[in-house]
């Protein structure tokens, strides 16, 4: 079992792993809400770093994360960030989509 940190890692297996999707069918989520969102690497692969003594050390990989997460705001001002975590396989965060402003 490959291990991050003090964390031990089930190596991914997609006939084990696999989740049905609990989207809406129908759903507009380009509307107005907060939405959690979850990014997972391909096949679970640790890319973004490593948790040692329970902190996450971001690598370079996990930098860039950091960066266009932070940058999301810029390019659509209709966002804003919420709680944002990087895992050394995944990521976390909520974004707010909110009305525009006309002005």
């Amino acid at each position: 079992m490959p291990e991050v940190g003090s964390v031990k890692y089930k190596k991914f297996d997609p006939q084990k792993h696999h989740r049905r999707s609990i989207r809406l069918k129908g759903f507009d989520y380009s509307s107005e809400g907060a939405y959690y969102v979850t990014i997972v690497a391909k096949r679970r692969e640790c890319l973004f770093g490593e948790i040692v003594d329970g902190k996450m050390h971001l690598n370079e990989y996990g930098e860039i994360v950091q960066k266009w997460w932070n940058e999301i705001p810029i390019h659509f001002p209709n966002v804003k960030l919420g709680a944002f975590i990087i895992m050394p396989n995944h990521v976390h965060g909520i974004i707010y989509i909110i009305k525009e402003r006309r002005g």
